[in-house]
């Protein structure tokens, strides 16, 4: 019986070991470049946010902002890519600055917080934070990965 438990112990710590290391996407390195904006990303570390491909390539990005421009229109800027081929979105956490899937993250549209290039989608990875910055930094709303349109980024510009 002590058999079972060892290995339900051990089946439970790999598992949290694979989810972490899926969800930490791989730093940029001081060339890389956002493929929206030609910004090296490098720069502002806070603010990266990253695709992983299910081919193991990765982009980076300078903001949340860019990364849904590349998102919704991926063929203008990758051309032999498509949103199937990607395995991981990532975004840093305002507060921890940690990684989190952008996929499960909300983002603050409107805020008076910038990023590298203006106005930006502040990205959370809790509701309650979001909320709480929202208030606090005059945000017009709080959306979802699938919220964030085209129109949405039009309307930042």
């Amino acid at each position: 019986m002590h058999v079972f438990k060892y290995l339900a112990l051990l089946l439970l710590i790999c598992l949290t070991l694979s989810f972490s290391t899926a969800l930490a996407a791989p730093a940029p390195s001081a060339k890389d470049k956002c493929p929206v904006c030609g910004m090296f990303v490098g720069k502002y570390p806070d603010w990266v946010a990253g695709v992983t491909f299910k081919d193991s390539t990765a982009l980076y990005f300078d903001g949340a902002k860019d990364l849904f421009t590349y998102y919704h229109n991926i063929k203008k800027y990758s051309p032999l890519k498509n949103q199937a081929a990607i395995s991981a979105i990532t975004v840093n956490d305002y507060y921890s600055l940690k990684p989190v899937d952008a996929r499960q993250a909300l983002f603050v549209l409107g805020s008076d917080v910038y990023g590298p290039m203006g106005k930006e989608l502040v990205p959370f990875g809790k509701e309650a934070d979001a909320q709480a910055f929202l208030r606090d930094h005059k945000g017009r709303k709080v959306l979802r990965f699938n919220d964030v349109t085209p129109a949405i980024l039009k309307s930042m510009e």
